[in-house]
């Protein structure tokens, strides 16, 4: 981290502060400054300072009300660690507490240094390019976009640097961690501290989607290492479920790269099954309530690498061989005709989930699970239609969508109704909903926030499905 600060500076309190050629309000403005800037300090004058601004190489006039002279002193690092504690629970002042924890780093003792102020300024810093990637449902004007990219450039001052790429066709900001790897390199730093890091260090969202599979199986590897070094005995309840959630999701990941590889998951599989229901949503409160769903999402997505295939019954018979290369071909035969033919047949880069599948003999139909994505489950229905057998495909949503899965959870027979169960991250937002299915055509009959209020699930639910699912969680 990059600290050029000199020993009297002052520190910008306020976004928009003009820097003035003279030390008048008339004056021609030089330049805007940022809630967090820091300038050297070289004189004053009505009311004004004579300030210059190394990060810009200009000189010029600031009021003097609009900044906060501070010595950069063994005997001041006391004052600026309580306001930097203070700033560091204060969200949307992440730019004034980075400035303030530079401040310290440069004026407090090396001897005395713990790795608290390391923490908070990385903390900030998390939570300063969360604001910049913004919420896809939050309209911003260009006033907001100019002050998001100048509160950037402000922390890039003092060594804060961030990473961006596209998801989901939006910018992600992210921190890059180069502190919350300082801290774990500190015998000194506290379980919490440790536990912060390694959650800033392992986050999902910060995973660029243009990694190749070798890179990220690496990637996956140094997250499930990291947070396996965190003791949960030593972390308070609500940072244990965290831990737990944030393992759900890396072991999900990893079972998801194995399977592609063609090698065994289930037992990382299982592992993040396991990690999901040892979290205790409650713990977490409604602001970190989205990183339990997004677990939900990711481990429900690869559940069915935990089950081992089931011997098939019913009047329908599924195979999977392999197709063009990457491919795996799926086709559906009825095994009671002479010389049996593919009824239908279908191929997909996805991952089949053969022990998903389901005959609904009343139907006659088929479900089967197929995983395109990491975190995308969809639902193959293999019915019989005017004109011969068809798969159609439900997917977890529409709108948008991120993540998400679909369960098959029962067969209403009369009149013939397909009961499933989607879970979807839509616009930053998730949504699961229960739904009734006409199975001639998969046109939706009725839905509802839970099952009991849909009568069809009250008395057709898949068994299977009401033990296994994690919709219900």
């Amino acid at each position: 981290m990059i600290l050029a600060l000199t020993a009297t500076v002052a520190v910008v309190v306020l976004d928009h502060t003009s820097l003035r050629a003279a030390p008048r309000s008339a004056a021609t403005e030089l330049t805007a400054l940022w809630r967090g800037d820091v300038v050297e300090i070289r004189g004053e004058r009505a009311g004004y300072l004579k300030v210059y601004d190394y990060h810009r190489e200009r000189g010029g006039y600031l009021k003097s009300e609009s900044v906060r002279v501070t010595e950069l002193t063994e005997t001041a690092a006391p004052e600026l660690l309580a306001v930097l504690r203070f700033l560091r629970e204060t969200p949307g002042s992440e730019t004034l507490g980075i400035s303030y924890g530079a401040a310290y780093l440069k004026a407090a003792p090396a001897r005395s240094l713990t790795a608290e102020p390391f923490d908070a300024i990385a903390r900030m810093a998390e939570r300063l390019a969360d604001e910049a990637s913004g919420s896809p449902n939050r309209s911003t004007d260009a006033a907001a976009h100019l002050e998001v990219a100048a509160h950037l450039e402000v922390v890039e001052q003092f060594g804060v640097r961030m990473q961006s790429f596209e998801r989901n066709g939006r910018m992600q900001v992210c921190y890059d961690g180069e502190l919350f790897r300082r801290v774990l390199t500190m015998a000194a730093a506290t379980a919490e501290e440790r536990a912060h890091a390694v959650l800033g260090l392992t986050r999902p969202e910060c995973i660029d989607p243009a990694l190749g599979p070798v890179p990220r199986a690496a990637l996956d590897d140094e997250r499930r290492e990291l947070l396996d070094e965190i003791k949960d005995a030593d972390s308070t309840a609500m940072m244990r479920t965290r831990l737990h959630v944030r393992r759900a999701g890396v072991w999900a990941s990893i079972a998801y790269s194995q399977t592609r590889r063609g090698e065994p998951s289930g037992t990382a599989a299982g592992r993040a099954l396991a990690e999901l229901l040892a979290a205790d949503p409650n713990e977490l409160g409604e602001d970190r309530r989205g990183e339990y769903q997004d677990a939900v999402l990711r481990t429900s997505a690869v559940r069915w690498a935990a089950s081992p295939p089931a011997p098939q019954s019913g009047p329908l018979a599924l195979s999977a061989a392999p197709g063009e290369p990457g491919q795996t071909c799926v086709g559906l035969e009825d095994p009671h005709r002479p010389h049996p033919v593919p009824l239908v047949r279908r191929c997909t880069y996805g991952i089949v989930w053969m022990a998903s599948a389901r005959t609904l003999p009343q139907g006659p139909a088929l479900v089967l699970a197929v995983q395109p994505l990491e975190s995308w489950r969809e639902l193959w229905v293999f019915h019989e239609s005017t004109g011969g057998w068809t798969i159609d495909v439900l997917s977890p949503g529409a709108d948008d969508p991120e993540e998400g899965y679909v369960d098959y959870a029962g067969f209403a027979p009369g009149p013939r109704r397909l009961l499933i169960a989607r879970e979807v991250k839509e616009r930053g937002r998730f949504r699961r909903r229960f739904e009734e299915l006409r199975l001639d055509d998969l046109a939706l009959v009725r839905q509802a926030s839970s099952p009991e209020l849909l009568r069809d699930f009250g008395r057709w639910q898949d068994a299977a499905w009401r033990r296994d699912t994690l919709a219900l969680h």
